[in-house]
């Protein structure tokens, strides 16, 4: 089993989901520079995050158009795995494999602190190792994270069970109070309509080890890895 991390000009926390991968789930994983066109001999693939190209234009406009993402998309027809982290998020927003958009926080300046999310759905590769309504800990550092789609889009995602994770309180409770950005219905992560790739704002890479504070990351991964092995 290899997993690729997708490295674009401006990618900040790709070595960080690099140590997670080897050092902490002990699996063999990869930098792959965004100019490579053949992703075939990877088994999935994580976007991290970071400011792509500085994100001018929009956050991920610029990395979405690179050679790479074309290989990615390949993989993604595949069922195989992939996972969209923060500026990862943006990227297949932009790209058009996960629906809807991130635009600038409802309050417009970086937001970096530990959040809570609600686990809405368990069915899909990243979050088969959580249980369906349970309360993370992971951390958020964006400044456009605001998720916004279309009533159409909005309703579509919701009934196909799409929205996998919601920023919400210690307690479960889904309100404006706990929303960092301004997401529509509180969303802080999605899937496409086949389950395998999903984008969250939240970095797990962040929150996969007991002296960050938080192991509720290291599901997601582990999760990603336990679909492959079962594929």
């Amino acid at each position: 089993m290899k997993i690729a991390i997708i490295q674009f000009g401006g990618s900040n926390c790709d070595l960080d989901v690099l140590h997670v991968l080897k050092d902490v789930v002990g699996i063999d994983a990869e930098l792959v520079w965004y100019k490579e066109k053949d992703l075939s001999q990877y088994d999935g693939a994580i976007i991290p995050g970071g400011f792509s190209y500085g994100d001018y234009l929009r956050a991920g406009a610029i990395a979405a158009r690179t050679p790479i993402m074309d290989a990615v998309k390949k993989m993604a027809s595949e069922g195989k795995p992939i996972m969209g982290i923060c500026n990862g998020f943006q990227i297949l927003t932009e790209s058009g494999l996960l629906d809807g958009a991130l635009t600038t926080n409802k309050y417009p300046k970086f937001r970096c602190e530990k959040t809570y999310l609600k686990v809405e759905d368990t069915d899909t590769p990243f979050t088969s190792g959580f249980k369906k309504g349970e309360i993370v800990k992971i951390p958020i550092a964006h400044m456009e994270g605001n998720f916004y789609a279309g009533e159409k889009t909005l309703t579509r995602l919701n009934e196909n069970r799409q929205v996998v994770f919601r920023y919400a309180d210690i307690n479960g409770n889904v309100t404006d109070d706990v929303n960092p950005n301004g997401s529509q219905e509180n969303i802080a992560g999605i899937t496409d309509a086949n389950r395998n790739v999903i984008g969250l704002m939240p970095h797990p890479e962040r929150a996969s080890e007991t002296i960050l504070g938080s192991e509720d990351g290291i599901r997601m991964f582990s999760s990603m890895v336990d679909y492959i092995e079962n594929r």
